[in-house]
């Protein structure tokens, strides 16, 4: 946890905001997004491109003891997730229709 302006600990956001705020960069960028929530299993974040729809990816954001990351589906890191926007443009770049 991390001291917010009133100098108590802020709370650590959890894993669904983590993949909101993501999500909130990727439909910025003009992909499609949807939050997955299934039972038994990790939520993740499917994301489209509109113009190609072949190109999809489900992406996970998990905790580890350096932090909050985001994670493709084939288990490589993304980027720390405290980089929402550097993670945005990655996804982007690999779901761009060349």
């Amino acid at each position: 946890m991390t001291p917010d302006d009133t100098g108590t600990a802020a709370p650590s956001k959890t894993r669904i905001e983590y993949l909101e705020e993501l999500g909130d960069e990727l439909v910025k960028r003009g992909l499609r997004v949807r939050l997955t929530l299934p039972r038994g299993q990790s939520p993740s974040l499917h994301v489209l491109n509109p113009d190609a729809s072949a190109l999809t990816e489900n992406i996970m954001a998990e905790q580890g003891a350096d932090g909050w990351w985001y994670w493709w589906s084939w288990g490589e890191r993304i980027t720390a997730a405290a980089d929402v926007r550097a993670a945005a443009d990655r996804i982007a770049l690999v779901l761009a229709a060349v």
